[in-house]
């Protein structure tokens, strides 16, 4: 892997939030010119690259990528697609890690799954089924998502006290090697749960 692949990875998977240059520096150990000259690099290849829908945004020494301008109308698209439609796995999973670890930042939900989620996060803000619920006291103060009141609607819930148990409570928050099936394993008890006793009704 070149050393631009990895700068160009890390900036991806910082998502919405950005990296700085001091946390590329501390994570690859390339020094900061180094660095810039690479973040340049990127900026000019998505820029020049028609079939590329990336470019890449700096605010001080904070760098994110984001989609080109004129791919709005098909981005837009994509989050306004109707909301009636059933969750995908990818939803529930990310919001079965969200329900049992809030609250929980992004990076957070991204090691679980091993993958990005920042997409499918905005499309549970729509559903209004997660809440942005402030700032984690961290470098570059990352926003801490939790459950809203409709998402107890959703899953008939009166409270959180009644998700479905994963394992022991003590190794719930300390356990690391939890993966997102497990989650989503849960969540799928529940709804088969809540489907079973409305028929019997």
């Amino acid at each position: 892997m070149t050393s631009l692949a990895q700068v160009e990875g890390l900036v991806f998977i910082a998502g919405d939030e950005g990296i700085s240059l001091d946390n590329l520096k501390a994570l690859t150990e390339f020094q900061k010119p180094a660095l810039i000259a690479m973040l340049d690099e990127l900026a000019r290849k998505y820029k020049t690259d028609d079939d590329c829908s990336f470019e890449l945004l700096q605010n001080a020494e904070v760098y994110r990528l984001a989609t080109k301008a004129n791919l709005n109308p098909v981005i837009k698209q994509y989050f306004e697609e109707p909301l009636s439609t059933n969750l995908t796995q990818a939803s529930l999973e990310v919001l079965a890690i969200i329900a049992y670890r809030q609250p929980v930042t992004r990076i957070e939900v991204d090691e679980i799954r091993g993958v990005q989620s920042s997409s499918i996060i905005q499309k549970l803000q729509l559903r209004n089924l997660i809440e942005d619920i402030g700032r984690k006291n961290k470098p570059g103060r990352p926003i801490i998502y939790g459950t809203s009141n409709y998402f107890l609607n959703y899953f008939g819930l009166k409270s959180l006290t009644e998700l479905p148990q994963l394992t022991d409570q003590d190794n719930l928050i300390d356990n690391t090697e939890m993966t997102g099936d497990l989650f989503l394993a849960a969540f799928n008890k529940q709804n088969n749960t809540i489907q079973t006793d409305t028929k019997k009704e």
